[in-house]
């Protein structure tokens, strides 16, 4: 089977020979995005798909605690919003840590990163667009899914770029792909 081509511009962990669940989702990634049509296999990294797939799942969460914090124990919308937008993204980062990014660098420096992206996005997207968005009379539901479009392409971003960014850069990155 021929692989894709390899930008060596993209910041990608390469090696898929780990072993257990985070290998497979690690190779299941990198397989979907290689067939993907038009050319698209060259331009998205199966970090892209990961991220996809994983906060698919953790923004299902969040919109079961929202539901639970305000539709069952009647919260505040803005209260309702940041539990399960904390809880969600805690679970967020876990995930896409060590399944999608596959980091094994220290958690400390990428927690307090991830936590002031989290931070910026709360306030931006969360209260700003989510909550405006109810402030404006839309369902609480639907502007949370909304906001949560223009959080994910701002919180893929941040978490490939700055977050688990492969230590080296570029340069060094386009060094160990050639050997």
């Amino acid at each position: 089977m021929a692989r894709a081509p390899v930008d060596v511009g993209r910041p990608e962990r390469s090696d898929y020979s780990e072993t257990g669940f985070t290998g497979r989702f690690a190779r299941f990634c990198a397989a979907v995005v290689r067939r993907l049509p038009f050319g698209l296999s060259a331009i998205v990294p199966p970090s892209l798909l990961g991220f996809a797939l994983i906060n698919s799942c953790t923004f299902g969460v969040d919109l079961l605690l929202l539901t639970f914090f305000r539709g069952v124990l009647g919260l505040p919308v803005a209260v309702g919003f940041t539990l399960a937008y904390l809880i969600a993204f805690g679970l967020a980062f876990v995930l896409n840590r060590h399944f999608n990014f596959r980091s094994h660098a220290p958690v400390g420096r990428q927690a307090v990163l991830y936590a002031v992206a989290v931070a910026i996005n709360y306030l931006a997207f969360i209260l700003g667009v989510g909550g405006g968005l109810v402030a404006l009379g839309l369902q609480y539901h639907l502007s949370r899914i909304i906001a949560g479009a223009c959080e994910a392409a701002y919180m893929y971003s941040v978490m490939r770029w700055v977050i688990f960014r492969e230590p080296g850069g570029r340069r060094e990155r386009q060094t160990r792909l050639r050997e």
